[in-house]
């Protein structure tokens, strides 16, 4: 039998507008490819059985319409927003509190998704994994799904978690 154990799942915003000195990162949002590519990956995420208890996106306009659209895909139940998961934030803060809320369901499939960018995502992943900042990318609209062990309160997750698989979208995308 495998030991319990929390399932991360990281998946980065999807193509959005480029960038403008006339407009402010922040508001820059998914173009209309970039809404049926994410789409279409989160759908093949769902029709494959993937579904998080809790999501929590970057409030970036690009990184919470890639929430959105999880949510409408049936991915997640809502979307929360946390300022953590903006670039060049820390999201690890975020998981000792996400672990103590799962503390109380032992035995119960737990995952957390997380909505982003890069290269904080990857930085995030690689730092779970114990592997060297840069080991760890993902592409626009990809997903990579981490498993961390059940630790107690408080101890360190860096170096504790285990790669189950780091998805580019075209793998997911049907064929032309």
């Amino acid at each position: 039998m495998a030991s319990p154990a929390w399932e991360l799942l990281l998946l980065r915003h999807g193509i959005a507008e480029e960038r403008s000195p006339d407009r402010v990162d922040a508001e820059r949002e998914l173009t209309a490819a970039g809404r049926a590519r994410t789409r279409a990956v989160l759908e093949r995420a769902a029709g494959l059985g993937l579904r998080a208890d809790r999501l929590l996106s970057s409030p970036l306009a690009r990184a919470r319409q890639t929430g959105e659209i999880a949510c409408d895909v049936g991915l997640a139940e809502g979307l929360e927003l946390a300022q953590a998961l903006e670039p060049g934030g820390d999201p690890l803060p975020l998981l000792p509190a996400w672990l103590s809320q799962a503390e109380g369901r032992p035995g119960a499939p737990c995952r957390l998704l997380l909505v982003g960018h890069e290269p904080d995502l990857g930085l995030l992943a690689a730092r779970l994994l114990g592997a060297p900042p840069g080991a760890i990318a993902l592409r626009k609209a990809g997903l990579a799904l981490l498993r961390l062990p059940l630790v107690p309160a408080g101890a360190a997750l860096a170096g504790t978690a285990r790669l189950e698989w780091l998805v580019r979208p075209k793998l997911w995308l049907p064929s032309p």
